[in-house]
């Protein structure tokens, strides 16, 4: 209960600083129906690489759950070998990103959008998802900033305290 309760007071302020995403979110019934469809799938024709096993991908890299946002990763980054037509590398790159991106892994996720740009340069999820990566950038390292400027704050008034200290001596 009190999980719940911090998660949605976690969620309203990264709301209100604008650190939420827009990308869409999975739940773990999806992901079931995705896994069974694909394992039914794979026992049909064992060595296609099917739609289904990227309609997986989406739905893992798209989960609340980091362990699931994981194995999506690993499964496109397997996928990814063997893709050979640009537009499914674009997407399996695009998913790749969203699965990094989702990690917190910003720096990644926009190397792996830029590739899928580059493959396609109007491809609008992925322009919308570079915009996400960098406005998390840009505020991860405003973050940063504000957190040395009150390191360098406490260590200067301790400095300051232990100067007066010694003056009224």
């Amino acid at each position: 209960m009190a999980q719940g309760f911090f998660n949605k007071v976690s969620d309203k302020i990264e709301n209100f600083f604008g650190g939420g995403d827009y990308l869409p979110w999975t739940d773990s019934e999806m992901i079931a129906s995705c896994e069974l469809e694909a394992s039914c799938e794979k026992a049909a024709a064992p060595s296609e690489n099917t739609e289904s096993v990227m309609r997986l991908s989406w739905a893992l890299v798209h989960s609340r759950n980091a362990s699931d946002v994981q194995r999506g990763i690993a499964m496109l980054e397997a996928a990814l070998a063997g893709v050979g037509a640009p537009l499914q590398k674009r997407e399996v790159l695009y998913l790749l990103a969203v699965g990094q991106f989702r990690a917190g892994e910003y720096a990644r996720s926009r190397r792996l959008v830029d590739q899928a740009l580059k493959m396609s340069p109007d491809f609008r999820q992925a322009l919308a998802l570079k915009n996400m990566v960098e406005d998390k950038i840009a505020k991860d390292g405003l973050v940063g900033v504000g957190i040395a400027a009150a390191a360098v704050g406490v260590v200067a008034s301790g400095i300051a305290a232990a100067v007066l200290g010694g003056l009224k001596r």
